[in-house]
């Protein structure tokens, strides 16, 4: 690639970086195209279609993403990795409306998106299940429990930028303490029945279980 595509390219990817992060995956590619300080052939000769600009403009924070639950995983304490995993998520979500986008929607036909949320879904379920089994995760969350956190954490972009982050740190920690099993001497207040909230690409997969 010659010098000035490699410019263009890069060009492309910042503006799409601060356009979806800011405005979401609503987001006209002439909004890009503009903001990249290039023509709208410059901009789909890089990037045929917007699932390409999508999926490659997020690579960074899907790697990040990736990472969270990888670290989560290998902590030796489950309950620790369960409350760190739920922290970094927001914080990923918190920088970029944008990922939070294509994170939750999987972006109707960019499959990597589909593939990393599947996988992800699996993880968590499986640190869920050793969070439980320490007796300090509440018993009955359900995978389904952290999709409703992130579709509430959404809801933070309208924020102010400066106080973005603190807000949602706050918010991740009420919501662990709400994830926290109660002490032995009292009991859970029960909850309503779980929602299905996660997006499949199968019909045929299973309904929400009673644990992840």
């Amino acid at each position: 690639m010659r010098s000035d595509a490699r410019d263009n390219r890069a060009r492309i990817l910042d503006a799409a970086r601060a356009v979806f992060g800011k405005e979401g995956l609503s987001a006209p590619m002439r909004e890009v195209a503009r903001h990249a300080s290039v023509g709208p052939a410059t901009l789909y000769r890089h990037f045929p279609t917007k699932q390409a600009l999508v999926v490659e403009t997020f690579a960074q924070q899907r790697r990040a993403c990736q990472a969270a639950v990888s670290d989560a995983l290998a902590d030796p304490d489950p309950w620790r990795g369960f409350r760190s995993l739920v922290e970094r998520i927001c914080e990923l979500h918190a920088h970029s409306r944008g990922f939070a986008d294509a994170f939750m929607t999987a972006f109707p036909e960019a499959m990597d998106f589909a593939d990393d949320r599947e996988q992800t879904w699996r993880a968590v379920g499986e640190l869920a299940r050793r969070a439980q089994k320490t007796g300090r995760l509440r018993a009955d969350f359900v995978i389904d429990d952290l999709v409703l956190m992130l579709t509430a954490h959404r809801g933070l972009r309208d924020t102010p930028s400066a106080a973005r982050i603190t807000t949602s740190r706050r918010f991740a920690a009420y919501v662990i303490e709400a994830f926290r099993a109660p002490p032995e001497t009292a009991a859970p207040t029960p909850l309503p029945p779980a929602p299905r909230l996660r997006l499949t690409r199968s019909p045929s997969t299973p309904s929400t279980p009673s644990t992840p």
